[in-house]
């Protein structure tokens, strides 16, 4: 394992590097990826996107291929770039994957030889359902609008006994700061500009998903959810909530899309050997979740995190993905363009 030197070491080393490269777009305008030259590049807050008629498999699935990049957005703003932030939760993606894929399905096609570093991740394009299923054990402190923590809170100032949040009656006394919640909650929101957390009967009313897809995408999530929790409970770890994307694929099943219990998706806490939560020196949890990086953010707007920053949310991410997986980060240290045409060229050639 890489201790706390090491990393320090590797971020500040190799951290400038490994952000260096072109876009997915100025790849493709620069003729590194022939193949790729007249699909539709989508460029998201921290991830790219690629498809068009040109790429379907061998078998007749349409092909999207995914980029992360090593980008951060927190409260819905872009605050810059965290080095190995890409290969980390990719590999952390990848790690979780093969404890749920049975469960939840995926849209992502299996490639002999791909690194679990890699960050191209080849799937099918589905048909997306536009809704994030959340499901919460712990009602951890957050500043995001949608979380049940900031709906405690406004039901508190307001005097209420009792709050409805998604479909659930809860009372406010009862409820303490990332203390265990009553059960297992789904807590779903709208993929609109602002998101919104609803329930399960507005998602139907309003044609998100049908009745019978939300009670398989919300079933198969909370066995997932309790498969790793299993597998945590050995690693000193407890899962507090996570957020997964759904889609229909080309034989109408329900699949998972997009990450699966990464630290930008989820958020871990540490246990010690006697199984109590550890408590950092400010009174709150050791977590490994983009929550770190959110608590860094003290200005209203467009406020950039600065090398500093970066670095020490890079330290937290590599320190995570040992934790969760048990295993020693081994980054690459190739230059970006080059993983990423390689990595193309990697998957294109097996599924086409």
């Amino acid at each position: 394992m890489l201790d706390n030197d090491a990393i320090r070491d590797l971020v500040v080393g190799h951290g400038g590097a490994v952000n260096e490269g072109r876009s997915v777009r100025e790849l493709i305008d620069d003729g590194e990826l022939p193949r790729l030259v007249g699909c539709t590049v989508l460029e998201g807050k921290v991830s790219d996107s690629v498809f068009g008629e040109a790429l379907v498999a061998r078998g007749g699935k349409p092909i999207r291929l995914m980029f992360r990049n090593n980008r951060i957005s927190t409260h819905d703003v872009g605050r810059g770039v965290i080095p190995f932030k890409d290969q980390v939760l990719a590999v952390n993606h990848d790690h979780m994957l093969g404890l749920v894929r049975d469960v939840l399905g995926s849209s992502q096609f299996e490639v002999s030889g791909l690194a679990a570093s890699s960050t191209v991740i080849p799937a099918e394009d589905l048909n997306l359902v536009m809704l994030e299923n959340v499901l919460r054990f712990y009602m951890a402190e957050s500043s995001t609008s949608t979380s049940l923590y900031q709906h405690w809170l406004a039901a508190k100032e307001a005097g209420k006994k009792v709050m409805e949040y998604a479909g659930h009656e809860l009372e406010v006394g009862q409820l303490r700061t990332n203390g265990q919640l009553p059960y297992l909650m789904d807590t779903p929101s709208t993929k609109d500009k602002v998101d919104r957390t609803v329930d399960a009967e507005y998602l139907v009313r309003a044609g998100v998903c049908t009745a019978a897809q939300y009670a398989e995408i919300r079933n198969s999530s909370l066995m997932a959810f309790g498969k790793v929790s299993q597998y945590l409970e050995g690693r000193g770890m407890v899962l507090v909530d996570t957020k997964t994307e759904h889609g229909v694929n080309s034989e109408g099943e329900v699949v998972a899309a997009d990450e699966l219990y990464t630290m930008d998706s989820s958020r871990f806490w540490r246990r010690d050997e006697e199984g109590a939560l550890v408590v950092s020196p400010d009174g709150k949890p050791r977590s490994f979740s983009k929550e770190f990086a959110r608590g860094m953010v003290t200005e209203r707007g467009s406020q950039q995190f600065s090398v500093e920053q970066a670095r020490e949310i890079a330290v937290r991410y590599v320190e995570g993905l040992q934790h969760i997986t048990g295993l020693e980060f081994q980054p690459d240290l190739r230059p970006r363009d080059q993983r990423i045409v390689e990595s193309v060229n990697l998957i294109l050639d097996e599924l086409m």
